[in-house]
């Protein structure tokens, strides 16, 4: 009986911190894809992997940055196995960062760059200016030391850099 009961404290808990977080994962999980459908495919996809592995977890402490990593492992798993391309729905623009003053143009090339990206890289992208995490959570949530996320990220937004340029060099 107090077996069940643990279990059913676990699964509460479970359940509680996956309410609590539930909109940053959909956040997460749609900056891959930019699919309603698709993104809560994955999330659900995630939940299900999460709680399985669940009842191995020692501390809550890092449940934030666990949900968030096996969110990106599905999303680019999800992106592997369909390899097609995605598109923009229209009410995408409530789930990207508040702007400053970008041209419709200028959003569309910027998705665009982002989609040239592999999956692991786009997580850095998404990390940092989607979900607005600070080096050290994305090193958390990808496990890697900070400093291995800095070099890489600053290596990233050098190539983004160099696809929006050709970009503009495209159509002029």
């Amino acid at each position: 009986m107090i077996r069940l009961n643990h279990k059913k404290t676990k699964e509460g808990q479970f359940s509680e911190k996956i309410t609590e977080i539930q909109n940053k994962l959909y956040r997460l999980a749609y900056c891959y894809v930019k699919n309603e459908q698709e993104a809560l495919d994955i999330v659900a996809e995630a939940v299900y992997k999460g709680y399985i592995a669940y009842g191995k977890m020692e501390s809550m402490t890092y449940f934030d940055s666990w949900m968030s990593r096996i969110v990106i492992n599905t999303a680019i798993d999800h992106i592997r196995r369909n390899q097609r391309v995605t598109y923009m729905e229209d009410h995408a623009q409530e789930f990207v960062a508040p702007e400053r003053g970008a041209s419709p143009e200028e959003k569309m090339d910027l998705y665009a760059a982002l989609d040239r990206l592999i999956p692991e890289e786009r997580a850095y992208i998404i990390l940092k200016f989607f979900v607005n995490l600070p080096f050290r959570e994305m090193a958390e949530v990808l496990s890697i030391p900070e400093n291995t996320v800095k070099s890489k990220f600053y290596r990233i937004i050098k190539k983004l850099k160099i696809y929006l340029i050709e970009g503009e060099v495209e159509n002029v």
